[in-house]
């Protein structure tokens, strides 16, 4: 196939440009901060009630989002099945855009008073960005030829990392100059959801049509994803190469979400940092994360995919182990420069491996649902282990240890891909 019209790829990476606030300011920097702050010790000394039961506050909000993933976990496949047969992907990534964008405005009304409120807007924003992404994926391989998947698919995150940075930077300026710090955080979660809805236009202006399935659905609308996702591990099974891709990725994404979603936490509770130098950090992991996606990119193209990939996570299991002994701000902000430069490169890598090692198929959303169930549930392992390891230690540390261990198996792993590989000569 030829990859499609600049215009096209513009607008299909315009969405990570719209949609990477969501990442940054809602679940790195200015909601960790802003919930610490209402949910601490001082408001809540017995921890945050819930259902009945006392949480300590960053165990509840790692429980939440978890569950948060759960659903996606459930729903992406009976969605991206009938996005498949119907050929109307690009609704539904619209929907669960507006569903986001919609749940982090109302973030605005997050207080003391409200923490379920906040909660459960939390959850539904991070449903509707992992909804829509689970869409915004498998329009990869119907845009792009299979040499450009790497370069395109890094040049998604780029966008996502620039766009996000100047949302944050944004929201920053807000907090320093206006005199009710509290209030600038909840406009800058306003302003999240109305950057997220008005520049992912952009995307659904330019994005084509998905063609309709040539097969028709076998199954009753409810259980035929799960018959597809069936399907697709039928063929997975018959390809090695790809089946222990797939192990790696789900042991290696247990590990490299959870530090994403809880590394702000971490300076918070174990660092005590102050929220400004928090944000700064998380800027600079960005703005490094650019520079890693685009280096990993040109990397696979030299040594290719598999072995860039392994070199990864062995950084990331320093980073855990590091991360463990750490005590001093500057250390933290040095790991937060060696996170931020194997974040972009390893999502990015890890996308366009998928892309590459999948077989041709015009069911797209099915394979890409396959995907991110996988990455779903990983993640949900990943923060319910840490949260509860936190629960039950009262130490954020402690719970490092499992994402140490989430690594390894992931490299075991990729090293079996890597053998496999070699044995068929395949070169990804």
């Amino acid at each position: 196939m030829q990859t499609a019209s600049k215009k096209v790829i513009n607008g299909w990476a315009m969405y990570d440009w719209a949609n990477s606030v969501y990442n940054l300011v809602i679940t790195t920097t200015f909601f960790p901060a802003y919930y610490a702050a209402v949910t601490s010790l001082k408001n809540f000394p017995d921890g945050i009630t819930f259902l009945g039961r006392h949480f300590v506050n960053t165990e509840l909000k790692d429980y939440v989002l978890a569950f948060g993933f759960l659903v996606i976990a459930l729903l992406s496949p009976i969605l991206s099945s009938i996005a498949d047969y119907k050929g109307n992907k690009k609704n539904f990534m619209r929907f669960f855009c507006y569903m986001g964008a919609a749940s982090c405005s109302l973030l605005y009304f997050f207080n003391k008073d409200h923490v379920t409120l906040g909660l459960m807007c939390f959850m539904f924003a991070g449903i509707g960005f992992y909804g829509s992404q689970v869409f915004y994926n498998s329009y990869l391989p119907e845009i792009a030829a299979e040499k450009d998947m790497d370069r395109i698919s890094a040049k998604g995150y780029t966008m996502g990392y620039i766009g996000s940075v100047l949302m944050q930077l944004v929201g920053f300026a807000l907090v320093m100059t206006m005199e009710d710090k509290g209030l600038a955080l909840t406009i800058t979660f306003l302003l999240v959801g109305i950057w997220w809805v008005g520049f992912a236009q952009i995307t659904f202006a330019r994005l084509p049509i998905s063609p309709k399935s040539e097969r028709q659905a076998k199954k009753h609308v409810l259980v035929n994803g799960f018959h597809e996702l069936k399907i697709v591990w039928q063929q997975v099974i018959k390809m090695p190469v790809l089946k222990r891709y797939l192990g790696a990725f789900f042991f290696y994404s247990m590990g490299v979400q959870t530090v994403m979603l809880v590394a702000i936490d971490f300076g918070i509770k174990e660092l005590k940092l102050a929220d400004d130098k928090l944000i700064i950090t998380a800027v600079i992991i960005q703005l490094v994360a650019i520079a890693g996606a685009v280096a990993m990119s040109k990397l696979s193209a030299t040594y290719g995919n598999i072995k860039v990939l392994i070199f990864t996570v062995l950084l990331w299991i320093g980073v855990c182990i590091a991360g463990y002994f750490i005590t001093t701000e500057l250390h933290f902000y040095i790991l937060a420069s060696l996170v931020g430069l194997v974040m972009g490169g390893i999502q990015s890598l890890s996308r366009s491996t998928y892309s590459k090692l999948m077989p041709e198929t015009k069911d797209t959303a099915s394979f890409f649902s396959f995907y991110d169930v996988t990455e779903k549930f990983a993640i949900v392992i990943g923060l319910f282990s840490f949260g509860l390891i936190e629960g039950i230690t009262n130490s954020m540390r402690n719970s490092l240890l499992a994402l140490i261990a989430f690594f390894v198996l992931g490299l075991l792993m990729l090293l079996a891909t890597a053998a496999t590989q070699k044995n068929k000569t395949v070169t990804y």
